[in-house]
């Protein structure tokens, strides 16, 4: 790996390690069948600099903001690492947003460059706001031959003769500006320094290594803050290979693992359950006998390696199980929302330990991870190198806010010096998620601060809480609410909850269902049961790590429903 403490900025590193594994491969880009590209670290090096240099040549410089809005990709990564060589700000966007969406954060980040694709390019000018933009150069690629490009420069022509000139940044200046959440009001952008993206960074490598002849396959959107850095900046500086897939069908994804030779990849709980959902039905499938010899290895295994895991001996006793993947694949990282304890615990007895993480954009990307000594499925894990967490006012039971401190911890929010000083006080980043440290100094979660609902009694309600004791439920997703939220009305019945139902297409709400939701609810405290259910025929909206959007989704469903007739009791 590379010494991390030698440099002072991205750019650095990665051009570093350029140098250090010129015939190693460092990035793979596949679209089903056909690979699309494959280069070396000497290859993606030329690359890179020929675009900085194209960059230098268009008066691009030190300290200029650069936005990207592209999915995953080889171009997404060659450049960044051109804009980093040139020391510029990079603004990562969601590829997922709506054009007039990305309009406002292009203006908010006030980026003069914008590299993306041409469809979204094209969406973009046709956006509310376009005419405002500031835009100084526009590449996109993959733009069909004839096209109207509006404007801007085809990305697979821009390029440069000669070594680009390098511009050298401090730790302490501006590296990103990635923005964590919401578009249609206030932006968050939150400021990212060279110091804490090379910190953190060198706090998870420390706990799980990378280095050449390992792959990481990369599902998530490289603009999301997990996946820059532990599909992106955290292999390149250790020489590991990088996977892209230009399409996330389950058979491709699967069809991966063994044909790329896995190591790591990190996933949100969603995509991890349906996973899961796949492998215990390709189990049941199995012929009785044959069914019956794994469920008893998996077993075996289990108690062989008790809480600590034990990959080569896993891959021995369930050797068919883990060549499906690869027969390589070491670790499965997960993040982003709440993970149910028994899918961690199905993959651990699988002998596929997946580390449950927790962390915020504003904290560089991880807080708290499980560092599998030992295994734990009912927290998400301890602080991590370097970071300091702490409760503030804690209640009887210890659950109070959760506060982190250290050096991968955001500089403030852009622009915004107000949201700065409530969101960091005294160095301490106020989260705004509530839980709880153990004697271990594990951090157990119960939802969000803002989503907690207090009765009248002044007993502390986590509508998440409430959802995991409901982990199993045949539909395809639900959310729980007070009942006064939803429809504002201040009836006296307004501490009422209430359970959002979204069905499986083409499935009914039968009375095997109502039993089911009921024999959950009954193994509640009184004041934790939910008093009805309402059906909604839409999905939820989620943001990138799959997070429900529950203000919209509370806001869809006010406007829709009528509490009278959609509110059903059990």
């Amino acid at each position: 790996m590379i010494d991390l403490d030698q440099h002072e900025c991205v750019g650095s590193a990665l051009e570093a390690a350029m140098q250090r594994w010129p015939n190693e491969i460092c990035l793979i880009e596949a679209d089903r069948e056909r690979e699309n590209c494959r280069l070396t670290y000497r290859d993606f090096d030329a690359r890179g600099r020929s675009l900085a240099r194209a960059l230098e040549a268009h008066g691009f410089g030190s300290g200029e903001r650069a936005a990207i809005i592209m999915s995953n990709q080889s171009k997404w990564l060659l450049s960044a690492y051109a804009l980093f060589l040139r020391g510029g700000v990079l603004v990562p966007l969601d590829f997922k947003l709506t054009g007039g969406e990305h309009v406002q954060l292009l203006e908010h980040s006030e980026s003069r460059v914008l590299v993306t694709e041409y469809h979204f390019w094209r969406n973009i000018t046709r956006a509310h706001g376009f005419a405002r933009l500031q835009l100084d150069l526009v590449l996109v690629t993959e733009a069909p031959e004839n096209a109207d490009l509006m404007g801007a420069r085809r990305w697979e022509e821009f390029y440069g003769a000669g070594d680009p000139a390098i511009e050298a940044r401090q730790r302490r200046d501006m590296a990103c500006i990635v923005y964590s959440s919401g578009t249609g009001g206030r932006p968050k952008g939150c400021v990212l320094t060279h110091d804490n993206y090379l910190e953190q960074c060198k706090a998870l490598t420390r706990l799980y290594k990378f280095a050449p002849g390992f792959r990481y396959l990369s599902v998530l959107p490289t603009n999301h803050a997990i996946d820059f850095m532990v599909g992106f900046f955290g292999p390149f500086v250790c020489g590991a290979t990088v996977v892209h897939l230009r399409t996330l069908r389950p058979e491709f994804v699967r069809d991966a693992f063994p044909r790329y030779k896995i190591t790591y990849m990190a996933l949100v709980p969603m995509v991890l359950k349906n996973l899961e959902r796949g492998l215990r039905q390709r189990i049941a499938a199995l012929p009785p006998a044959r069914r019956w010899l794994v469920q008893r290895l998996i077993r075996l295994n289990r108690a062989l390696v008790g809480n600590r895991p034990n990959v080569k001996l896993s891959r021995f006793l369930l050797r068919p199980i883990h060549r499906a993947f690869g027969g390589h694949l070491r670790m499965l990282f997960v993040g982003g929302a709440f993970t149910e304890p028994e899918t961690l615990e199905f993959f651990f007895d699988l002998g596929i330990p997946v580390a449950n993480g927790y962390g915020l954009t504003e904290a560089g990307t991880v807080i708290t991870v499980n560092d599998m000594r030992p295994f734990r499925s009912d927290s998400v894990g301890k602080p991590l190198p370097g970071t300091d967490v702490r409760i503030v006012s804690p209640d009887s039971e210890g659950i109070g806010e959760v506060a982190a401190r250290g050096r991968t911890i955001m500089s403030f929010y852009l622009d915004d010096p107000e949201l700065t000083s409530a969101t960091i006080v005294d160095g301490w980043l106020m989260t705004g998620d509530l839980g709880r440290l153990d004697r271990s100094g594990h951090l157990q979660l119960f939802g969000r601060k803002k989503n907690m609902i207090v009765t009248s009694g002044g007993k502390n309600i986590y509508p998440e809480d409430i959802e995991n004791a409901f982990v199993g439920i045949p539909v395809k997703e639900y959310c729980i609410y007070a009942a006064d939220f939803l429809w504002p009305e201040r009836v006296p019945a307004s501490e009422q909850l209430v359970m959002v139902l979204r069905l499986e297409p083409g499935q009914e709400f039968t009375d095997a269902l109502r039993d089911e939701l009921e024999s959950h609810n009954r193994r509640l405290p009184d004041f934790k049961r939910i008093h009805g259910f309402t059906l909604w025929n839409e999905d939820f909206p989620r943001t990138a790590s799959m997070k429900v959007k529950r203000e919209q989704l509370a806001q869809e469903i006010r406007s829709n429903l009528q509490r009278q007739t959609a509110l059903v009791e059990i």
